[in-house]
C-alpha cells in the first residue's frame, strides 16, 4: 500500500492536512466517528484539546484493530461543535496529532455542527484508511 500526499504549489500551504491523497492498496477501512468516549461509554475530557486527543486515540485504536497504522489514513473528517474554538486551539491540536499520528497528514476537513450524538461531546473524528 502506498499513499501519495499531493500538495500543489498553486494552492495555499497545507498546514495540518494534505490537499489530496492518492491511495494504492488492497483494503479500504472505513472508520466510524469517534468522540471522547471511555470504555464505559462516558464522554471524558472537559476541553476541546482533551476530547480531541481521546477521540483521535479512539480512532487510531479502531484503525489498529483493523490492522492499520496512522500512516494508512487517507482521509479524516473532524466535526466540531465550535469551529472558532477549534481554530483557537489549532496549534495544540496539531501537536496532539503529531504526537499520536505522526507528521504525515491525510486529506482532512473540519465541519461545524450544531451538536453531536452525546451532548457533552465537543469533537468527533471519522476516517478512511487504505491498507496493504
Amino acid at each position: 500500500m502506498s499513499l501519495d500526499r499531493i500538495n500543489p504549489p498553486e494552492l495555499s500551504p497545507a498546514t495540518g492536512f494534505s490537499h489530496a491523497v492518492a491511495a494504492i492498496g488492497t483494503r479500504l477501512v472505513f472508520l466510524a466517528g469517534q468522540t471522547a468516549l471511555d470504555g464505559a461509554g462516558k464522554v471524558v475530557g472537559e476541553s476541546l484539546p482533551e476530547q480531541f486527543e481521546i477521540a483521535l486515540t479512539n480512532l487510531l485504536t479502531a484503525l489498529a484493530a483493523a490492522g492499520g497504522t496512522p500512516a494508512d489514513l487517507a482521509r479524516v473528517t473532524v466535526y466540531a461543535v465550535d469551529v472558532a474554538a477549534y481554530r483557537t486551539h489549532a496549534a495544540e491540536l496539531g501537536r496532539i496529532w503529531k504526537r499520536s499520528a505522526g507528521r504525515d497528514y491525510p486529506a482532512m476537513a473540519v465541519i461545524g455542527v450544531v451538536r453531536l450524538w452525546d451532548d457533552a461531546a465537543l469533537v468527533e473524528l471519522d476516517g478512511v484508511a487504505v491498507l496493504p
